[in-house]
């Protein structure tokens, strides 16, 4: 009877136990931590993804006042390509603002810290907002494009200070969830940019104007109410060596009063680096302990930009064209790539804690190869088959569905995940790095290849007009008729490296703490973890020591009480 019992007992406490766990998780999401993830994300990685999509719907109407202006200031309007070069110009100035922004967004994040940078930010995001507004009124298109620089340091700043501000506000349990707020936040940027670019709200030649001015409501709403918020507790213990302010702002976002085991977690990663003076980029390079974890950081926001979804969205009009949806109707229809962005989004944030990081980034790349690849054959096909047009239109938004489940929001997440604390703000500045140069080539280069026919690149366009001027004809039809059709070959084979990249390279890293995925790093880097420790650094401030004697716990009768001394 009793060995009977045994096992059912055993059974029972394992269900209890992860019942417990459970309702632990559920419990980790207080109203601050709420509160303080939609107010930041809102006015920060939301305007990143309006901004994204709000120059494609008034794209006309901002050419034509290009051409007026410069035909009322010097008496000629300029030619089809000196005008689609100031729009290109236009469209990835945003990009060169925004990697301004991640650069310097550093040394504000040290002395400000994560929720005053998100806070200071917003003067960029007004200031931006009022010169494009009121550049058509001034006559000045030179407003617009300063307006879409200043808007990119805001950006640039927003995908720095945002993913680390919820990495270290929200706890290991639910790091993951509370990081992909930051990717949905950009889906219903760019979801509200395309509805409000319809004709019927501000999608008119005189209204155009109150789209870019709509970046203020955002950040307005974020100074109304970040400011009643708690600052990262982390950045608090950490780096501004404030005992008493970062166990205050643990117990605002976790909702409890006893928050001794946070203490102690972020104390022992601060046994671990000795002191926390800032890294910078250069040190970070250098540091063998770290080689593979800015590798993959590099990796994975390089495919975060250059993986094809750009090409889609250039490239959706022509499919919902072809498919025979009419040119009226193209606006309402391209809800649906917005849409599916959204849900994609959330699914990926509903399920990151039970999956982990590394299944969706892998499994999201593998859709897309294997979607690329229908979507060519149907673009090859389709003049053939009627119904593959609607078969494309398909390809494009399981795409797009794949990209939004794992690659367009755990880049940034990882970045705050695999380093130290020192190390954090030198590693968001190389991955925002490398996603605003990759942003600005395809900014830059996509309004000619649009031009030029398909998603060809503008060397081999060129190479063909060459062929074309030798009498090639032929030969030049052939091959632009297999760039059009082939290239999304290109964006599938990019998947497949950093698929395969991360499948090799890449540990798990949910629901472990920073120490543990540091050590998760040590056998590739051929490292342990004490190497990972940064005393060839000046020490700043208060050592780690000292920190720890401002902090004990003792254990007594089995509860554990914390000490402030």
């Amino acid at each position: 009877m009793d060995r009977a019992a045994g096992p059912e007992a055993a059974a029972l406490v394992a269900r209890a136990e992860r019942g417990g766990r459970r309702r632990a998780g559920r419990n980790k999401w207080s109203g601050s931590l709420i509160l303080a993830s939609l107010t930041g994300a809102f006015g920060s990685s939301f305007l990143y993804g309006y901004s994204l999509s709000v120059v494609n719907a008034p794209a006309v109407y901002i050419k034509k006042f290009y051409n007026e202006t410069w035909e009322r200031r010097y008496g000629f309007s300029m030619d089809e390509n000196t005008l689609t070069l100031l729009w290109s110009i236009t469209v990835s100035l945003f990009a060169i603002g925004g990697l301004m922004g991640a650069f310097i967004a550093t040394p504000i994040l040290k002395f400000l810290g994560r929720k005053s940078t998100l806070l200071l930010n917003n003067v960029f995001a007004v200031t931006a907002g009022l010169l494009m507004s009121l550049s058509l009124l001034a006559g000045s298109f030179e407003m617009l494009i300063l307006g879409r620089i200043i808007m990119g340091v805001d950006a640039g700043i927003s995908l720095s200070a945002l993913p680390m501000y919820l990495s270290e506000i929200s706890p290991k349990e639910i790091r993951g969830s509370l990081g992909q707020i930051t990717a949905i936040f950009i889906c219903m940027g760019v979801f509200t940019g395309q509805v409000l670019g319809l004709p019927e709200i501000f999608g008119q030649e005189s209204r155009w104007p109150y789209l870019f001015g709509a970046v203020i409501v955002p950040s307005l709403v974020q100074v109304m109410i970040l400011p009643f918020l708690p600052e990262s507790p982390r950045y608090l213990l950490l780096e501004k060596h404030d005992t008493s302010k970062a166990e205050k702002a643990f117990q605002t976002f976790l909702g409890k009063d006893d928050v001794s085991q946070e203490l102690e977690e972020v104390l022992a990663e601060s046994r671990v680096q000795r002191n926390t003076k800032l890294v910078s980029i250069l040190q970070l390079l250098r540091t063998r302990a770290v080689r593979w974890q800015v590798v993959t950081v590099v990796v994975t926001m390089g495919c975060y930009q250059l993986c094809g979804l750009n090409a889609i969205w250039y490239y959706t009009n022509n499919i919902f064209s072809e498919s025979g949806i009419s040119r009226e109707t193209i606006p309402y229809v391209t809800l649906s790539t917005g849409g599916t962005e959204i849900l994609a989004s959330v699914f990926s944030g509903l399920v990151i804690e039970r999956l982990g990081r590394r299944p969706l980034l892998i499994g999201g790349f593998g859709l897309m190869i294997i979607f690329f690849a229908a979507l060519t054959v149907s673009l090859t096909l389709q003049k053939t088959v009627h119904w593959l047009p609607y078969f494309s239109i398909f390809c494009i938004l399981a795409i797009i569905a794949s990209f939004c489940t794992g690659p367009g929001g755990i880049p940034f997440v990882l970045t705050g995940e695999l380093f130290q604390q020192s190390q954090r703000p030198a590693a968001f500045m190389v991955g925002g790095t490398v996603n605003w140069l990759s942003n600005f080539a395809v900014g830059l280069l996509f309004p000619f290849i649009q031009g030029g026919g398909g998603n060809a690149c503008a060397f081999c366009l060129m190479c063909i007009a060459a062929l074309h001027k030798l009498g090639l004809c032929l030969l030049t039809s052939s091959l632009k008729r297999g760039l059009q059709t082939y290239c999304f070959l290109v964006f599938a084979a990019i998947c497949f490296a950093g698929a395969t990249y991360l499948f090799f390279v890449l540990p798990e890293t949910k629901n472990k703490t920073f120490n543990e995925i540091s050590q998760a790093f040590a056998k590739s880097n051929k490292a342990s973890l004490e190497m990972q420790e940064v005393n060839h650094y000046p020490a700043e401030g208060k050592s780690s020591a000292e920190q720890e004697s401002n902090f004990t716990t003792s254990v007594d009768n089995g509860e554990t009480k914390k000490r402030i001394m």
